[in-house]
């Protein structure tokens, strides 16, 4: 029996949907420690428990008109966010890979970008739980890719990680100052590991001139000093997104325009 597309499309929207609302769970909990399988999901501000209703994607937050049914404070935007953002870069694997195991792997990465680029904004760390497990379950799902072997993940985990190490020891002699940390390192690792070692440097590119260019816009907006510390991880995975989606795209642009 063959499914209708939409039907195919509707269905791979809403599971993201499901899994963006237990990103934002991961999002809260991990950064405190706590367990993202107990208790069940309950307000921020007043923990009243949610009950199922209270709970469905977008549409509970718009039902419940951003407020908490008990309290009545409002919920932050972040939560419908992340489960929309979720839902379109599952759509997004699913019209470029079908289902197949390229888009198991891409929902899988996509899925931990999502939650590593809401933690590293709010909290400026990258929970080695998800970058470190993120590289294992990347390097596991190259023995089953049709274009990326488990010699090009091991390269990319090695290739990302390292790059990024020295760029960090390099800027550190000769400011004396640590610019990243080491959760980028990782996160890069996890992202080579997923997309192979040919896609590094257009990830590290992308990343730097995105980060540096919206940078200098804050810096420069608000007035913060140079030395205002502003989270890389959300550009690496930015990139990344971009480099899985449309890289081959872009390289092929990039040759036709020099030739």
């Amino acid at each position: 029996m063959t499914f209708p597309h939409f039907f195919i499309e509707a269905i791979t929207f809403i599971f993201g949907l499901c899994i963006g609302s237990f990103l934002n769970v991961c999002i809260y909990r991990l950064p405190k420690g706590k367990s993202v399988v107990s208790p069940p999901s309950s307000c921020p501000n007043c923990g009243h428990k949610l009950a199922f209703w209270e709970n469905i994607p977008l549409l509970s937050y718009l039902l419940l008109r951003g407020r908490c049914l008990k309290c009545h404070q409002r919920i932050s935007l972040k939560y419908p966010l992340v489960e929309f953002l979720t839902g379109i870069l599952f759509l997004l694997c699913y019209e470029n890979f079908g289902i197949s195991i390229p888009f198991f792997s891409a929902i899988t990465l996509s899925s931990a970008l999502v939650a590593i680029t809401f933690i590293d904004l709010e909290h400026k760390i990258i929970p080695d739980t998800i970058s470190l497990t993120g590289i294992l379950i990347g390097f596991v799902f190259s023995f089953f890719m049709p274009n990326i072997d488990w010699v090009d993940s091991l390269l990319g985990i090695i290739l990302g990680g390292g790059i990024l190490y020295l760029v960090i020891w390099a800027y550190y002699l000769a400011t004396k100052k640590i610019g990243m940390g080491g959760g980028d390192i990782k996160l890069l690792a996890m992202i080579g590991a997923f997309l192979g070692w040919k896609a590094i440097p257009f990830i590290i590119f992308i990343s730097a001139l995105t980060g540096s260019t919206v940078g200098i816009v804050f810096l420069t907006v608000t007035r913060k000093g140079r030395d205002y510390e502003i989270p890389f991880g959300p550009f690496l995975a930015f990139a990344a997104e971009l480099q899985l989606f449309y890289g081959e795209k872009i390289y092929s642009l990039y040759l036709n325009f020099f030739s």
